[in-house]
């Protein structure tokens, strides 16, 4: 391994390790040249900081260089992974942004609506417990005052009739009634 002579000059430095490194760091990039370049440079900028660490007496330098671009390498990895990810746009997708339409959310309300109209309020009831209230059948219960059976009962029975309407309502939608 290359040592780092005292009364060597630190552009020495850089071009004996700079070709080595930068292979070095590229693998462990992912082959992201970029960002290996980048570690490169921060291991020499800290390299210059510490040049008095960098004489054969306090070890190999090549070996020094390396675990600091391990270490920059690894926090970078770090650094990523905890935050979201960053997503460059294309040219075609820079133009305005439009807004979500809403209309279809819109419409399902309204003939989810229509089709829970259509069905006993018990049913409904339950329905609107377990589905719209995002609860258990056990929970359902005790809000409606009524056994867990019953709640399951009547979530069943309003399901199978929701689900006639949809096929009928699909029927007529096909035949252009």
């Amino acid at each position: 391994m290359t040592r780092f002579p005292a009364d060597a000059s630190f552009a020495d430095l850089v071009h004996d390790h700079r070709a080595a490194l930068l292979s070095y760091t590229s693998r462990l990039t992912g082959g992201d040249r970029g960002r290996a370049e980048d570690v490169v440079q921060e291991t020499f900028l800290r390299a210059w900081h510490h040049r008095d660490r960098l004489t054969p007496e306090q070890g190999s330098v090549h070996g020094w260089l390396r675990r600091v671009a391990h270490n920059l390498a690894v926090d970078g990895h770090r650094a990523r992974r905890s935050r979201p990810l960053e997503l460059e746009l294309a040219a075609e997708h820079t133009e305005v942004a439009t807004a979500p339409d809403h209309a279809d959310a819109v419409s399902l309300t309204t003939v989810v609506e229509g089709m829970l109209g259509r069905i006993w309020p018990e049913h409904r009831a339950a329905v609107a417990e377990v589905y719209l209230r995002d609860r258990t059948c056990a929970q359902a219960a005790v809000a409606l005052g009524i056994p867990e059976g019953t709640v399951k009962s009547r979530v069943h029975y309003a399901l199978r009739s929701l689900r006639r309407q949809a096929e009928c309502t699909e029927l007529r939608g096909v035949s252009g009634g």
